[in-house]
């Protein structure tokens, strides 16, 4: 279950849209809000885990752009999408399924320990400097991991994705919401105390990871078939 902090304006419904679940699913994940019409900004409020990463269309999209943007079939993303009745009329602002989120089947465990770990080693640096911990946001470890496959995929190593332009446009793209947004990258370290040490003894990396302002984390790792690790942090204020 991952959290997400009430902004000016917000209501419940509108955060159930946002996360594509049912207002009485986000309702009983918090049974600490007495009066569903009345939330405040900074209330935290809990996520339950969704079965579904989402996009929000964008002026001049259609679903083949879509499909070719995210790398999916488009008859697979038409069937993900039955509340789409024609496929050929969609508009800004509509909230696209796009992939399974959460605890992803095939996600090998090799590699969610070592995200786990990088996870846990940049939160003891912060807290060894007196900062407050990140929340693990699971849709961020999944962007995070389709940014390190995109290495591997298209052959390049750059903030800039030859698919999903930058960092900013890649957050946008899959419906993120925030105020501030990081990213770390880094490849061929062979462990997180490797990468971790790489990353600290570099100014800008070792600003993103010690942030007061950032308040959430996601991180990906993907292998090549040499063997070769890359890796992704991605960092934003909600």
């Amino acid at each position: 279950m991952t959290t997400y902090i009430v902004m000016q304006g917000d209501t419940m419904w509108q955060i159930a849209t946002k996360y594509g679940i049912e207002l009485n699913k986000l309702l009983l994940a918090n049974p600490q809000i007495t009066n569903p019409t009345l939330i405040y900004p900074g209330q935290i409020i809990n996520i339950p885990q969704n079965n579904t990463l989402t996009y929000t269309v964008m002026p001049g999209d259609s679903m083949w752009d879509i499909a070719q943007k995210q790398g999916l079939n488009l008859t697979d993303l038409v069937a993900k999408n039955p509340q789409i009745t024609n496929p050929a009329f969609i508009t800004p602002g509509q909230i696209i399924n796009i992939s399974y989120t959460g605890e992803n089947p095939d996600v090998s465990n090799d590699i969610k320990s070592l995200e786990l770990e990088v996870i846990r080693l940049v939160n003891s640096e912060r807290e060894r400097a007196g900062i407050t911990p990140l929340i693990e946001n699971n849709n961020l470890n999944n962007i995070a991991r389709t940014k390190s496959q995109d290495f591997i995929n298209n052959n390049y190593f750059s903030h800039n994705s030859p698919i999903y332009s930058s960092p900013f446009d890649m957050l946008d793209s899959y419906g993120i919401r925030y105020t501030a947004a990081a990213e770390n990258i880094a490849s061929g370290q062979r462990d997180p105390i490797e990468v971790m040490h790489y990353w600290m003894g570099s100014s800008g990396h070792k600003a993103n990871i010690l942030n007061p302002t950032l308040n959430q984390i996601g991180v990906g790792v993907a292998r090549d078939k040499d063997g070769n690790l890359y890796w992704t942090q991605m960092f934003i204020r909600s």
